[in-house]
């Protein structure tokens, strides 16, 4: 499945991937929810990733990244860093080849995807104030154990996830316009390997959060900027160094980069219970927090989000569906 590190997967590719992850989990659905329709003023559907084995999209990626690299070389063990999807990704993939794997989390991380990944067997360790520490950390373990470091970002990566877009697009080939949040990019990129290798002409919007604009940033001015992250809930977003391949890819194919707040987030989290009944982390409400900022722009489109995930704390989710929003319902 490995391709050149600087170009997206082809289509051959991307069939194969998809097969791959077939053999772990079956498509997950999408809907056009009337509710969101008339708040937004659009047709508007959202693809399910919360719905996946690991209740994030990053399942998808790992499956492909571990197949491609047991057919090269079984390696010791795996290593890798994460903020709680990608890492549930590497475990489950691990597990399914019966190799050992170490996960490093930035301190204070999430608890309840800290012990999802420790359900999965792999060996937990909490180093580093960010995301970026604690891939250097991980980097060093991969070192001194001579196990393999997985990336957050790789061809077999984005091949892996283009199999939910590839859903998507097939099943609503008159999608004007998707949403999809930016964390490492893994994401973003898929939606434009899967677009291009169908043909279609949707417009591809990214998202990060206003407390973490390095990708917003780096793809403004063409070259990879560092930008502090201060997003206390958009942990899926929550990256200080933009990859510099991803950048590339998304500056071809991407039609915008919007920024969205963690109170837009927090909103939209409140929004998508209300109108789906779906639990949304953080990253995985970004989409909805996007659409809903450029709603005045879309009326009458048919537009599609991507809950990609929906692993939040149960305390966090509680605070934010109790926060104040007295005009919500007559938002309708």
């Amino acid at each position: 499945m490995h391709t050149d590190e600087t170009k997206l997967p082809i289509a051959d590719a991307l069939a194969g991937a998809r097969t791959l992850v077939y053999r772990h989990m079956p498509p997950t659905p999408q809907y056009a929810w009337p509710a969101l329709a008339a708040r937004l003023g659009a047709k508007v559907w959202v693809k399910h990733e919360n719905h996946t084995p690991t209740g994030a999209f990053k399942i998808r990626g790992g499956l492909v990244y571990l197949s491609g690299l047991m057919a090269r070389a079984r390696p010791a063990g795996l290593v890798s860093a994460t903020r709680g999807n990608h890492g549930q990704s590497i475990g489950f993939a691990a597990r399914a080849h019966d190799l050992p794997a170490c996960i490093v989390v930035p301190r204070g991380n999430s608890r309840e995807k800290n012990a999802a990944m420790r359900a999965l067997g792999v060996m937990l360790i909490e180093e580093g104030e960010d995301f970026q520490a604690a891939r250097e950390h991980a980097s060093q373990i991969a070192s001194e154990r001579d196990w393999h470091m997985v990336p957050s970002f790789h061809p077999d990566l984005i091949a892996g996830v283009a199999s939910y877009w590839l859903e998507f697009f097939e099943h609503v080939p008159d999608l004007a316009r998707v949403y999809v949040p930016i964390g490492l990019g893994s994401g973003a990129c898929a939606a434009i390997a899967a677009r291009n290798a169908l043909g279609r002409k949707t417009e591809i919007v990214g998202v990060v959060s206003t407390g973490a604009l390095t990708y917003l940033s780096s793809w403004q001015s063409g070259k990879v900027i560092a930008c502090p992250v201060t997003t206390t809930l958009a942990d899926g977003m929550a990256v200080r160094v933009a990859d510099p391949v991803a950048l590339t890819i998304l500056r071809e194919g991407l039609h915008d980069i919007v920024s969205v707040s963690d109170d837009e987030v927090a909103r939209a989290m409140r929004v998508m219970f209300i109108d789906t009944h779906n639990v949304a982390e953080g990253a995985g409400a970004a989409a909805l927090a996007a659409a809903w900022q450029q709603r005045a722009s879309q009326a009458g489109r048919v537009i599609g989000l991507t809950l990609c995930g929906g692993n939040v704390d149960h305390d966090v989710f509680a605070r934010v569906l109790q926060q104040d929003d007295p005009d919500l319902a007559g938002e309708r």
